[in-house]
């Protein structure tokens, strides 16, 4: 388990419109779906806000009847783009209602809260503020959904219940009107995410939920009702013996009409698993390629069940007392596949596809070019065997790979610059002088909001070279291996730009003509690019 969402994480917020099964086609649905992984300097970064968001992009457009034209995805912006993209949205909203349409609005916010507001990089939007947007908008339906920790606190004045049931009328939703608050903790607790589930214990059994677990009815249509009470469920079970503690989700409920609205047809697309019902009962789950699990069912005998995965190969897992039941799925875009149980294979637990904590979100690449300056500590090496030159290069570094925030680079850089060799028997000859720096190193780094520190060691290759203009001297280079340590500061410009001072500090033996213990250092700004 991820260190849980402490004080400033996730905070997911929903306003969406959605039907009932009679009236599924008369809802204008509207999604703003955002995750923010970064809250500030005062907080830690999130791992899977923005992931969370993208999975609830991902099925609200396949699966909650919303045209892809009519959602927003925003990931790490700020309260001002947020605010855009809301106003954006109710101007549709807007127009639709002017043609006679019935309208909803769907708001996911995954990211950072502290403080009664939510944290959208180094912005901020206040709860309140929110909450008069949010009760303003010109929409049937509003329906909220937060995951973060405290979130709690936005329901309260509301009279949210830590329940995982309320009572509401079928049939009902068609006229409905209002706001539905959904929460992941109290308002005295905290939020958490889990490595092996690749986002927040809520957001994941959610999203599961919505993907087919919830639907207990077995009508191929998940309800606010049946994805509340899942989750909730489901959250309590996996947080109850964490380190920070069970976390209760809570809901505020205030629809005129108390309709049972549908979140997800199951049956939108014709693609997804289904699970029929000979195959045993128990708990199935559904593991990517990555090893994170996706989704979640739990079986009845004799009961037939669907889960509406996206195209794509799965790992089914269904855990015995003794033993796994392991196999492939293979989904097809726009076609059912049928769960073969029979060609699961047993396994020993240690075959487990999903042990538990993972490496945490998959590692990622940076690539970015760099500028700085090398030179010798000791002043008569400067001036008469190796100058002080600045260099330019390329740098690669791979994040995530070996553990969450190391990070292992690798660099090229060259430099140059002209000199004049001065000996006590010769002086006047002037020579061009190179200098091929290659190195590989390892960090870690400690993430404090938009800036992270960082320490590591480095192994360098240096190739230094004279080339003398007067050809009765011959050129001369010498090449070692180079051992040091490297420190610095990254800075998050924006979500994918990032700018590093950096400085190093090396040592190579220098053994052409006697026996020396040099050392030298760098200092170098990097800007690098995530794809």
């Amino acid at each position: 388990m991820a260190p849980h969402r402490a004080w400033a994480p996730g905070l997911a917020l929903a306003v969406a419109l959605l039907s009932t099964a009679a009236h599924a086609d008369t809802l204008r649905r509207f999604a703003l779906i955002a995750g923010n992984d970064t809250g500030g300097s005062d907080t830690r970064p999130l791992s899977y806000a923005r992931d969370d968001a993208r999975k609830m992009h991902d099925l609200l457009t396949r699966l909650g009847g919303v045209a892809p034209s009519d959602a927003k995805l925003l990931l790490d912006d700020d309260a001002k783009d947020f605010l855009t993209a809301l106003s954006e949205l109710e101007q549709r909203a807007r127009a639709a209602q002017a043609r006679g349409e019935r309208t909803a609005l769907f708001v996911y916010y995954s990211g950072h809260a502290k403080d009664g507001a939510l944290r959208l990089g180094d912005s901020r939007l206040a709860f309140d503020a929110l909450k008069r947007r949010l009760a303003e908008a010109p929409v049937d339906i509003r329906i909220a959904i937060l995951d973060s920790c405290r979130s709690g606190a936005l329901t309260r004045t509301k009279g949210a219940r830590k329940a995982p049931a309320f009572d509401v009328e079928s049939g009902a939703a068609r006229d409905a009107r209002g706001v539905v608050i959904l929460t992941s903790s109290a308002a005295d607790e905290d939020s958490q995410e889990s490595d092996a589930l690749g986002g927040s214990y809520f957001s994941h059994h959610l999203t599961s939920g919505l993907l087919g677990d919830a639907d207990r009815s077995g009508d191929g249509r998940v309800t606010l009702f049946e994805a509340y009470s899942h989750a909730y469920a489901r959250t309590v079970a996996d947080t109850a013996d964490s380190s920070a503690g069970p976390q209760h989700p809570t809901f505020s409920y205030d629809l005129a009409g108390n309709g049972d609205l549908v979140l997800t047809d199951l049956r939108a697309n014709a693609e997804g698993l289904v699970v029929p019902g000979g195959a045993p009962a128990g708990a199935y789950y559904f593991v990517d390629p990555g090893g994170l699990v996706v989704a979640e069912l739990d079986k009845s005998a004799d009961t037939e069940r669907r889960v509406a995965l996206a195209p794509g190969t799965y790992r089914v897992k269904r855990r015995l007392s003794d033993r796994l039941r392991i196999g492939d799925v293979e989904i097809a875009r726009g076609r059912t596949t049928v769960l073969e149980e029979p060609r699961l294979k047993d396994a020993p637990f240690s075959d487990d596809p999903v042990k538990g904590a993972g490496r945490g979100r998959d590692s990622w690449w940076a690539f970015g070019l760099t500028g700085g300056y090398q030179s010798f500590f000791d002043a008569a090496t400067r001036q008469s065997l190796f100058l002080s030159v600045p260099l330019f290069g390329a740098e690669a570094e791979l994040h995530d790979y070996f553990r969450r925030d190391w990070v292992w680079g690798f660099d090229a850089s060259v430099g140059g610059t002209r000199g004049v060799l001065a000996l006590p028997t010769l002086a006047g000859p002037s020579y061009r002088y190179s200098v091929v720096n290659l190195g590989t190193s390892l960090t870690t780094e400690w993430p404090l909001g938009r800036v992270s520190p960082f320490v590591g060691a480095r192994l360098a290759y240096l190739i230094l070279g004279r080339k003398f203009e007067d050809a009765a001297f011959p050129d001369q280079r010498f090449a070692m291996v180079s051992p040091g340590l490297v420190a610095g500061a990254r800075f998050q410009l924006t979500r994918r730009l990032h700018l590093t001072a950096r400085g190093r500090a090396q040592y190579l033996q220098y053994t052409v003509d006697a026996q020396r213990s040099l050392g030298y250092w760098e200092l170098a700004a990097l800007l690098t690019y995530e794809p």
